[in-house]
């Protein structure tokens, strides 16, 4: 008897564990691409919103110059290219870096009042633009297991670009000495 109960844990568990391992991403519904967006309503004008996008990429990046496409503080629009290294989980557990480099393409526009960020077009590169898209259809014949742990991957690269963004674009913080 205990050792059902102790394999319908482990079972429970394991299921558990699957179902939180798969990413969702957000895919939108009619280009059926992966695409992160939101608006977000913050105080300030379109060019001290576009000033602190760009001392955000500056923090953020290592090299702010080379992902930068695009950009217009005009029209207050950035454009650039965000690239995400996949790490490989081996047979015995350990971690190791892949060979897989994930690229997508980032987005931020300023409005008196709001930005909008995107982040969009992922794709791995090689011989040709494989679209992450694939990775999604388990019924593709080169569809690898392998391909969940990524698109997990790819999720929290988001999460993190996006948090980071947030905090970013946020009015600094003024210390008044008061003595």
């Amino acid at each position: 008897m205990k050792k059902i109960i102790f394999k319908s844990i482990l079972f429970t568990m394991f299921l558990l564990l699957n179902i939180n391992l798969k990413a969702q991403l957000p895919v939108d519904p009619d280009t059926k691409k992966i695409k992160y967006q939101e608006v977000i309503s913050q105080e300030g004008s379109k060019d001290t919103l576009y000033n602190r996008a760009i001392s955000w990429i500056n923090k953020f990046f290592e090299n702010p110059q080379g992902i930068t496409k695009v950009r217009d503080p005009e029209n207050g629009k950035i454009v650039g290219t965000y690239r995400m290294r996949m790490i490989d989980t081996l047979a015995d557990g350990s971690k190791s870096m892949s060979n897989i480099i994930v690229v997508c393409t980032f987005t931020i526009e300023a409005k008196d009042g709001r930005y909008r960020y995107t982040l969009d077009d992922f794709y791995v590169p090689g011989n040709s633009k494989i679209p992450l898209e694939k990775w999604l259809d388990k019924t593709d014949p080169y569809y690898s297991p392998k391909y969940d742990g990524y698109l997990k991957q790819v999720d929290q690269y988001a999460t993190r670009f996006i948090k980071s963004l947030k905090e970013g674009m946020q009015p600094p913080i003024i210390k008044v000495d008061e003595w």
